[in-house]
This record gives structure tokens, sequence and C-alpha cells, in this order.
């Protein structure tokens, strides 16, 4: 498993041995979202917000006649973030400091 899905996975709290790909990452998502969608919009949108999630790919994602479904296209640009934040802390990985430790 590569540094960023490991991350990810991390960020879900999944276990190694779920040893889920991509699309089975996406489906989890996806079904969140459709959940949220029904039932807590507004804290959906407040998720996103904190997740730094593009407002214009938001509002894109949820207009009639795209090829995914809200949830769907929602929760790839929540799975493609997610991948942007691992592969940040990986590239920008900053060592304890000394004397910081609880």
């Amino acid at each position: 498993m590569s540094d960023s899905f490991e991350l990810i996975y991390n960020e879900f709290s999944l276990t190694d041995s779920e040893q889920l790909d991509e699309a089975a990452i996406l489906n989890l998502i996806s079904n969140r979202v459709l959940t949220l969608l029904e039932t807590y919009p507004d804290l959906l949108m407040s998720y996103l917000y904190r997740l730094d999630i593009d407002e214009a790919k938001i509002n894109f994602a949820l207009l009639p006649g795209q090829p995914d479904t809200p949830h769907t296209g929602l929760g790839r640009l929540i799975l493609d973030r997610q991948k942007q934040r691992a592969a940040a802390k990986i590239k920008y990985k900053v060592d304890p400091i000394e004397g910081w430790e609880y």
C-alpha cells in the first residue's frame, strides 16, 4: 500500500485488513455523502468547506446532467482532496519537535 493510501486509510479509520481499492473507498464515501445530502445537507457543506474543496467544483458536481450522481461527484471531490492532503503530508513531513511530547 502506498504512503498516501495509508494516510487516507487512517483518515477514514479503515484497517489494513479491509484492503479496499480506490473504487471501494469512493463507494464508501459516496454512500456517506448520500446520507448527509438526504438528512443533513448543511453539515455536509460544512465538511466540504473544512476540507477546503473549491466551491465551484462543488456547484459543478451538483449540476443536473453530470455523468456522476451528485453524491458520487461529491465523493470523488472528497477522495481527490484527501489524496492531495496525503501527498502534501508526505512531501512536507516534519519531524516531531523535541520536548513537545504529551
